[in-house]
């Protein structure tokens, strides 16, 4: 890549762009240049050893965090070539317009040599338009493939916008050079608006190197794989869908790759002679139920015909594709989030590609798509090994994955070369009857499900969180048409079982997230996630088949002896967390909980009627308080006992009333005056963005270590992140609060321009708040596990260190996804928390601080 290729392409006497001179290396100036080529571009360009290393992106930058754009890599240019802006006659390489679009300083996180040889560089931009953090990260090479792809990727922060917002390429078209825009320089008016996407644009090839064959102003033809069993064909009738397997371990091997599970709608999307069609899993035409958007998307392909297999999603706030939603925006009407992900290529334009291998149809698909927008996009796939892969997908708390086996023809069915693994129990049942609201007499309470086995119907227990309040009065008008008088199982329900119940025709199925067996073959800790209007109900079956499973047999959680009253009252309407949800959920949590809410003065946020209605704080005991929660005498306070708990029957007395997030004492009743941990509290003001809070939490650790502390790490749930470290409890309260206020100080008086030890909102825009205060006596911290009473049912979670990355957020983990989470994971991140405590010298602290 070095300026001989540049100079050897160039003709200088025809061409104004600059001759290539290597300058003295030290800069670290960047540039992007818009560039109407054959192929409309923009080269992205990063000043390193006195030259412009050059990726040329074909469908320009994009400010959406983690959405990925492909950038070829190109010779390196002059550093000169930054400030050109003119036209490159005809007949000569990459002929065509090129005006300045942004230029100004790059900085690398870390060492950008080492970065660079490696295929991954994180860095910051500074300039008149882009500012923020990017990745540039190197993809393998294709055999026989001679450029070398790379991906660009904005970072989340501050600078980045939400899908659906503006365009920064369309909202900001003009140099910064000259001030005007790429079709001035072509002597052309800016052309008017088009209603469809524009089809000429390829990420399949480099930008200044259009595939031979292609006349300018036509859509680039993707090229039809040569692959063994390809064959000419007419245009197919509907193609069943190759289904894939549950296994319970990922498979391991080179010839398996990986997906990332979906959870949404399974589509074919089928476009013919311009007319696009998405047909469900059993044939159903479903093309009117999501808007136009996806539909243009498909017929705007460079191609006259093709078949895809994918499935349509809508992405929740953490990012993964969540069905709730996706059932939520149907019920709805909206179409405006709507994504489909597209995994195979299964024909086209007049070629059947099912029997060619599965990594040749995926080449071809990522071709047809290069620049197909936000609404169709390519579903990437790993090739690490796939435990690797089912393991970080379930520290996102995802799903699970879909291996597939690389070589492999598309067989319609279900067989071997396609199964999934998964982070926690999900399936589809049959809806056989439900149960009224204790709350109000116009939705369910809970839904009673089953399956079927050998052509019977099987009882498989009640389903009673999951349900917002609207979802539960649609619930109510769709199902009740179907009462029957009698039970649809073919089993008889004993009284407990059938108490309460409407039954139905077994016709309706839903799918359903559970974290596992009972011993009597009923599902545990479920939860509804939507109805399936795309499967048949006589289809449904326990998946893994009819015999019992190991974790049936799995250690059963705790007695509880608490009853709930109006357990289907929902706490969080939008994520649809009933009491009984969230009780659900303290159950499954409770072991690695309970060190840090045991026997502590606890403060509480109480809401009786949910998120969204009155919520008030609570120390002490309140009138109808549940008999295992109990209270303890504080000697500075002997009139009024704190509220404590002892067991899962207290914590499930708080859930009974009301209590929506859990604040503890960093002491215990054993020795008021005496904490055993101590907390920093990361709150970013206004302006500031994850990465900030990231690189403070690593200050405190850094610091926590210098005073000999091990610190541990977790999501708040709110804004920021905790960083808490367990001590010895030998000092008391005014000496740690003073030892934890001059580490609050000194990373303030270090980093002024990055933090502040104040509470004053006025002196934080720009700047995170190093709380020290939750290390005084009385002060409290939320618990690790605890809700929090916010949008989304956000839960506080420890992480490990390597977790805290721009994967996740403050907010990540939720009542909903935690529980998956958990249960996959091979070790406590926190497990060692008590053994690592060690006694805070606070008078040497003093000391040095003196």
């Amino acid at each position: 890549m070095a300026l001989e290729s540049y100079n050897e392409k160039r003709n200088f006497e025809a061409s104004p762009e600059p001759k290539g001179k290597k300058a003295k290396a030290g800069g670290n100036s960047f540039a992007i240049q818009k560039h109407a080529a054959r192929r409309l571009h923009y080269d992205f360009r990063l000043e390193m050893d006195g030259v412009l290393k050059s990726w040329a992106v074909t469908r320009g930058l994009s400010l959406v965090p983690g959405e990925k754009r492909l950038a070829v890599h190109v010779e390196d240019h002059p550093l000169d070539y930054g400030g050109f802006e003119g036209t490159i006659p005809d007949g000569n390489y990459g002929a065509g317009a090129v005006l300045l679009w942004d230029r100004g300083t790059w900085q690398p996180i870390g060492d950008p040599h080492k970065a660079y040889a490696k295929g991954h560089m994180e860095f910051e931009l500074k300039g008149e338009k882009l500012e923020g953090r990017w990745h540039l990260v190197r993809m393998a090479n294709r055999r026989g493939e001679k450029r070398e792809n790379w991906l660009l990727i904005k970072s989340e922060d501050e600078f980045a916008r939400a899908e659906g917002d503006k365009d920064i390429l369309t909202e900001m078209p003009q140099s910064v050079m000259s001030g005007r825009v790429i079709e001035e320089l072509q002597g052309k008016k800016p052309p008017r608006p088009r209603k469809k996407a524009a089809m000429q644009k390829s990420d399949a090839v480099p930008a200044d190197q259009p595939p031979s064959g292609t006349a300018p102003g036509q859509p680039a033809k993707v090229k039809v794989p040569k692959a063994k069993g390809a064959k000419q064909a007419p245009f197919p009738n509907f193609i069943p869908p190759q289904l894939a397997t549950l296994v319970r371990a990922a498979p391991t091997g080179k010839r398996w790759l990986h997906e990332i599970k979906l959870d949404g709608y399974r589509l074919q999307a089928r476009l013919q002679d311009g007319k696009v069609s998405l047909l469900t899993r059993t044939g159903l035409d479903w093309t009117h139920k999501f808007g136009t958007d996806i539909v243009q998307a498909v017929e705007s392909l460079p191609a006259r015909d093709a078949v895809i297999d994918g499935e349509i999603v809508v992405n929740g706030g953490s990012g993964a594709s969540d069905f709730s939603l996706l059932q939520q925006d149907l019920s709805e009407g909206r179409n405006d989030r709507f994504v489909f992900f597209a995994f195979d290529l299964l024909y086209l334009d007049g070629t059947d590609l099912t029997p060619a291998p599965l990594v040749k149809r995926k080449e071809a698909l990522q071709a047809l798509l290069a620049g197909s927008g936000e609404q169709l996009r390519y579903s990437e796939h790993f090739t690490d090994e796939g435990g690797l892969v089912l393991k970080h997908a379930c520290r996102l708390s995802l799903e699970g994955i879909i291996s597939k086996v690389a070589d492999a023809p598309y067989r319609s069915g279900r067989g071997r070369d396609w199964v999934k693994s998964k982070c926690s129990a999900r399936q589809e049942f049959v809806v056989a009857g439900y149960v009224p609201s204790s709350v109000s007499n116009k939705a369910i309470g809970s839904l009673v499900m089953g399956y079927y086995e050998d052509g019977k119907l099987q009882h498989a227990g009640r389903v009673g969180t999951g349900y917002s309040n609207k979802v539960a009065q649609s619930l109510l008008r769709e199902l009740d048409p179907l009462k029957v008088a009698k039970s649809p199982f073919d089993e008889k329900l004993t009284a407990v079982e059938k108490k309460d119940v409407v039954f139905l025709k077994p016709e309706r199925v839903a799918e359903v997230e559970f974290r596992g067996w009972t011993a009597d073959s009923h599902i545990r800790h479920a939860a509804f996630r939507g109805l399936r209007d795309d499967k048949d109900a006589k289809d449904v079956v326990r998946e893994g088949g009819p015999m019992k499973t190991a974790d049936e047999h799995a250690e059963q959680p705790a007695t509880r002896t608490v009853t709930l009253t109006h357990p289907d009252r929902v706490y969080w309407p939008d994520a649809g967390v009933t009491k009984a949800g969230l009780a659900d959920y303290y159950v499954q949590v409770w072991r690695r909980m309970a060190p840090f809410v045991v026997n502590r003065p606890l403060s509480l946020v109480r809401g009786p009627d949910g998120v969204g209605k009155q919520l008030f704080f609570q120390k002490h005991a309140w009138k109808g308080m549940n008999k295992k929660i109990l209270t303890a005498e504080d000697p500075a306070s002997p009139d009024e006992p704190d509220v404590i708990i002892r067991d899962l029957d207290g914590l499930l007395g708080l859930v009974q009333g009301g209590t929506l997030e859990i604040h503890p004492w960093g002491s215990t009743v054993d020795d008021w005056e005496k904490p055993d941990m101590v907390n920093i509290d990361l709150d970013p003001g206004e302006g500031t963005n994850w990465q900030d809070v990231i690189a403070a939490a690593h200050e405190v650790h850094e610091r926590f270590e210098a005073l000999g502390l091990v610190g541990f790490v977790k999501t708040s749930g709110g804004k920021g992140v905790h960083v808490v470290a367990p001590v010895k409890p030998k000092a008391e309260w005014p000496d740690v609060k003073a030892a934890m206020k001059a580490l609050a100080d000194s990373m303030a008086g270090d980093s002024p321009d990055r933090y502040v030890s104040t509470i004053t909102k006025s002196k934080r825009k720009g700047k995170i708040l190093i709380d020290y205060l939750r290390n005084g006596r009385g002060a409290t911290a939320v618990a690790p596990y605890s809700t929090r009473a916010r949008a989304g049912a956000p839960v506080s979670m420890p992480i490990a260190w390597e977790e805290l990355t721009d994967a996740i957020g403050p907010a990540y983990f939720t009542v909903n996804n935690a529980p998956a989470r958990l249960e996959r994971q091979a070790s406590d991140p926190w497990e060692d928390f008590r053994k690592a405590e060690a006694e805070l010298n606070v008078a040497a602290r003093s000391k040095r601080k003196r």
